[in-house]
């Protein structure tokens, strides 16, 4: 397949096929290389018609809390007490801002994810 910028869905439909056919091909080879720039194009492509948007704040801690294999009472002191935390996660109370700035300290979650507006139940 020539590596060039898609006109279409079949573009890059076609890309796609292309790329799981010359995946593991060896680094500095001629489809190694293929395989790099069809990436790069596939790439750029979903971020354009595909964009992920980023979870809101309490999704953006549960997801945090699963890769650190945190569970919610790890959280006691992070986002106040027991029944403080459970009332974040569970969407009744909102973060304050002393919370967001120990999520990012001790999560390691961007306060520019933790800032973002949610829906309360």
């Amino acid at each position: 397949m020539e590596s060039k910028a898609f006109k279409s869905e079949k573009d890059y439909r076609d890309a796609l096929n292309r790329l799981e056919v010359i995946f593991d091909a060896p680094i500095d080879t001629k489809e190694g290389d293929e395989a790099e720039i069809l990436s790069m194009l596939i790439e750029n492509y979903e971020n354009e018609y595909y964009p992920i948007d980023a979870p809101d704040p309490i999704e953006a801690i549960k997801i945090r809390m699963e890769e650190l294999n945190l569970r919610q009472k790890d959280l006691i002191g992070v986002i106040d007490g027991k029944s403080r935390v459970s009332e974040v996660l569970n969407r009744k109370k909102r973060l304050t801002v002393d919370m967001i700035r120990e999520l990012e300290r001790k999560l390691h979650i961007p306060a520019s994810v933790l800032i973002t507006d949610y829906q309360l139940k």
